[in-house]
């Protein structure tokens, strides 16, 4: 008891000063976090909590203080050889069907052992142990898409590791249930610098290896129990990160983008931060909902709740990500886009009016230039302040500046007016916003009466 707690505490003040030190050393060489984009995150916060758990259970062991046992043991080695692929990911951005492969050959190391005999998990032979193998495999990658926000997956990892280290105490597996202290109290000292807003993000390093030992943990503990049993304490420890799956399945599937892209708004947290909550809220959120989970869990684990509990679980994930499929993201489930909306660019020729020009709708190129009957001269047309596409050639020898709509990074240009001459003493000002059915009419009309004025000097010039 004395030596969980001084463990714990070692753990969490070695994981906050190994997370700030090393952030500042992946600041120094560059090692940042690609997802973000606002300001630079330093990674290596992973390998903060792999350090610090690594260092005070073996110091346990070493010590013959905290005996970890046969099977921990090969867990806690399997998992550093897990964060050591998930650090290679870090580094050089490894796919992720090799990291599943990594994965499931880990696990395969950890369960075998108990794949047969009266002490398996379930008891169902080899087939169960690759089975399990499996799952852990998938609950590590799950976590890895946990860590799509700050401070979301070190708090579902701190609460589901302290619900397990209870179902561990439970079953007298003391070497278990010291690992998993010692992994919450790691945690915790990381999330002090992964707190919104985040000095130093988890990375694949941490994110593997912390699934990958709350996966081992579960199974080790539910060893030789009954199957139904097993499978509601399972789901219920992992509720959160089955909902994130679910729910990057369904949107990307529903959206009709590849499953295995890379970002996009399709996470849990993502979803709520466009339902209003703060980066903190959704956090809270999340970590809320996981405690109920893994409180069921526990609860059926013990006895004092039947294994049907983890039903109410299943529903309440089944509601959530209902819920949040129904909230809209930018670029997510979006067809093309009318003429007028979401021009991605291109070169329009005007001549009295609007002359064979292309528009690339919902992110779309539209091609080339295009060319008109009659001689013009320049047209601009587009979004505040967006430089033309190109060229307008023209027939007729008559020489044109560049004319078409222009090339909008944002989801929702909107054609006005066109736009008066800049002087050092004036703004231009603001654009006035058209309803979205105008705008191709309006930019056609004042196109191909700007084509037709110039085109009238023009001969008027050559006939003086």
């Amino acid at each position: 008891m004395l030596y969980g707690i001084a463990a714990a505490v070692a753990a969490l003040l070695l994981a906050a000063l190994l997370s700030a030190l090393l952030g500042a050393l992946a600041l120094r060489r560059g090692l940042l976090d690609r997802r973000r984009r606002a300001r630079p995150v330093p990674l290596l916060g992973g390998a903060a909590v792999v350090g610090a758990t690594l260092l005070v259970a073996g110091a346990g062991e070493w010590a013959g203080v905290a005996r970890l046992g046969a099977g921990v043991g090969a867990l806690l080695t399997a998992a550093t050889a897990v964060a050591g692929l998930g650090l290679a990911a870090d580094l050089w951005r490894l796919r992720t069907r090799f990291l599943l492969a990594g994965t499931v050959l880990a696990a395969l190391w950890v369960v075998l052992p108990y794949g047969g005999g009266a002490g398996g998990v379930g008891a169902v032979g080899g087939v169960g142990a690759v089975v399990a193998a499996c799952w852990m495999a998938g609950v590590a990658l799950a976590f890895r898409s946990l860590d799509h926000a700050d401070a979301l997956a070190g708090t579902v990892g701190v609460v589901t590791a302290f619900g397990l280290g209870v179902c561990a105490a439970v079953e007298v597996r003391d070497g278990l249930a010291v690992l998993l202290s010692v992994l919450a109290a790691a945690l915790t000292g990381f999330l002090m610098h992964n707190w919104p807003p985040a000095r130093i993000s988890f990375g694949a390093t941490g994110s593997l290896f912390v699934g990958f030992v709350l996966a081992g943990a579960a199974l080790l503990t539910r060893a030789g129990g009954e199957v139904p049993v097993s499978f509601g304490v399972l789901f219920a420890v992992t509720a959160v990160a089955v909902a994130d799956v679910a729910l990057v399945v369904l949107a990307r599937r529903l959206a009709g983008r590849a499953l295995a892209a890379r970002g996009g708004p399709d996470h849990l947290a993502h979803r709520l931060r466009r339902a209003g909550l703060t980066a903190r809220g959704a956090a809270v959120s999340l970590g809320a909902g996981s405690f109920g989970a893994v409180l069921v869990g526990v609860l059926v684990h013990t006895g004092w709740a039947d294994a049907s509990a983890a039903l109410w679980v299943g529903g309440g994930v089944v509601v959530m990500v209902w819920g949040l499929l129904r909230v809209e993201t930018p670029g997510a489930g979006r067809g093309p886009l009318r003429g007028g909306e979401g021009v991605s660019g291109g070169l329009v020729a005007l001549g009295g009016g609007l002359s064979g020009g292309r528009f690339g709708g919902g992110g779309s190129r539209s091609g080339g230039p295009s060319r008109s009957g009659v001689g013009l001269s320049s047209a601009r047309l587009g979004a505040r302040g967006v430089p033309s596409g190109g060229p307008a050639r023209t027939r007729g020898g008559v020489s044109g500046g560049p004319a078409g709509m222009g090339r909008a990074s944002s989801s929702e240009p909107h054609a006005g007016p066109p736009d008066p001459p800049r002087t050092p003493s004036a703004d231009p000002p603001p654009a006035r916003r058209v309803p979205s059915a105008r705008r191709f009419r309006l930019g056609a009309t004042l196109g191909g009466r700007a084509a037709s004025s110039q085109a009238r000097g023009w001969l008027r010039v050559r006939s003086g």
